[in-house]
């Protein structure tokens, strides 16, 4: 006979006789993924409460200036009546936009985005999640303006904000001689100053253009012997589609399967999961940034950092065999979903959900080992794969956490276009 723990409890009546407050389901963050699932969620009649400061990665933590990688279809926030996209916001305000041919620049989303959760989340509320505890067969969320609340369940929709990774090598540096790209939106602080920038990926490339930009003197440092570029799009032939089908991950049939069918991840082994996840989508630039990088970026690839050390104000990196002299070196080496860096969580429920190599594991409607807490979105990536480390994969999850949350209720017409060849 299995016994249930008991977890200590604050009553319904307590919280609410002390202005506390009860829901169904909340939500943790309000990004497209937390936006979408409170969307579907409004539209079942779900009792929600959503909890974040809007688009905050977007608006505080990506770069002035910077074009979304992501092409333009694959750039919404989700509505079960697609009626809240991207291509009708452009269409409304007279902004050109193109399914693939335009890139979508970042103000351009973010203000798209802020007008999707004013139509559709009106009642998000812009305070943060400060403590997550287990209360009897719910949880207890304290917030940041000293409200307590009770939900029966609570979705993790957090997306990168806790998990940029930073090399070891800078760990012992200054704030002010070292950071993350999350670290930064406004490059202009870095005018007539030289910044090192750590990485070959998206993220690098376009700091470094920016920072460029912005009146930086700039180098890269990757690991890799060669920065690479996608290619221009260009018209193609049924039979190019076809052998080479477009989707919101990127062009290619493993992208197309990524997007296609992120069900079947969970079930292959632990290491190749691992192995896909780290692989899949390697470093890789949009087309139209490398003649801007290749004009205002000096390049010092097949190196990496062996050690850092703060030399009169500056850092000094020791690139092995070859020494480099900076004001500023900005990490733009990405995120891993550690559930140790969701701190909000309370040991116990870090203790509790199960974990892969450090990573959360969900069920197919995204619930972990502790019943009523799901994670979303890059905490997901260990068993949903690829599609979750981009906005687009919002479009497969919100539907069927929705569906799963509404307990029971008809299911909402998804309009999912991951059959169609572009």
């Amino acid at each position: 006979m299995v016994t249930r723990r008991s977890w200590p409890t604050t009553s319904r009546a307590t919280l609410i006789h002390s202005g506390g407050r009860v829901t169904s389901v909340a939500v943790i963050g309000a990004g497209p993924y937390g936006l979408s699932i409170a969307a579907y969620l409004h539209d079942y009649g779900v009792n929600t409460r959503v909890f974040g400061i809007p688009l905050d990665t977007w608006r505080s933590h990506m770069p002035a200036g910077m074009l979304l990688k992501s092409d333009g279809f694959a750039s919404n926030v989700y509505d079960p009546k697609s009626a809240g996209t991207l291509a009708e916001y452009c269409r409304e305000r007279g902004i050109p936009y193109h399914e693939t041919d335009i890139p979508v620049p970042l103000d351009v989303f973010s203000d798209y985005a802020t007008d999707f959760q004013r139509r559709f989340v009106p009642g998000l509320e812009e305070v943060l999640v400060t403590s997550l505890t287990r209360n009897g067969n719910g949880f207890l969320l304290k917030l940041t303006d000293g409200q307590e609340v009770l939900a029966d369940r609570v979705v993790c929709a957090v997306g990168i904000s806790h998990f940029a990774a930073l090399p070891t090598e800078l760990a012992g540096l200054p704030p002010e001689l070292a950071s993350h790209a999350y670290d930064h939106h406004e490059l202009t602080k870095f005018a007539g100053r030289h910044v090192t920038v750590i990485g070959a990926g998206a993220s690098a490339v376009d700091t470094a253009v920016l920072l460029g930009d912005n009146g930086a003197t700039v180098s890269l440092v990757a690991r890799s012997n060669v920065v690479k570029f996608g290619g221009k799009p260009e018209p193609r032939g049924l039979w190019e589609k076809l052998r080479s089908p477009s989707s919101g991950v990127g062009p290619g049939l493993r992208n197309w399967l990524c997007e296609a069918t992120p069900s079947l991840f969970r079930f292959l082994p632990g290491n190749l999961r691992l192995r896909l996840i780290r692989s899949h989508l390697g470093p890789k630039s949009p087309w139209h940034m490398k003649a801007r990088f290749d004009a205002g970026v000096s390049t010092h690839l097949g190196r990496e950092i062996v050690s850092a050390r703060e030399v009169d104000g500056r850092v000094e990196l020791n690139l092995g065999g070859e020494t480099l002299t900076t004001d500023h070196v900005l990490a733009a080496t990405g995120y891993y979903p550690d559930l140790a860096r969701l701190e909000f969580l309370s040991d116990d429920l870090r203790r509790s959900v199960r974990s892969h190599a450090r990573m959360p594991l969900v069920s197919r409607s995204f619930e972990s080992s502790v019943p009523g807490l799901y994670f979303v979105g890059p905490a997901a990536v260990n068993t949903f794969g690829p599609l979750m480390r981009f906005m687009v994969g919002a479009e497969y999850v919100a539907p069927r956490i929705s569906h799963h949350l509404a307990q029971g209720a008809p299911a909402i017409r998804s309009r999912r276009r991951r059959w169609l060849v572009r």
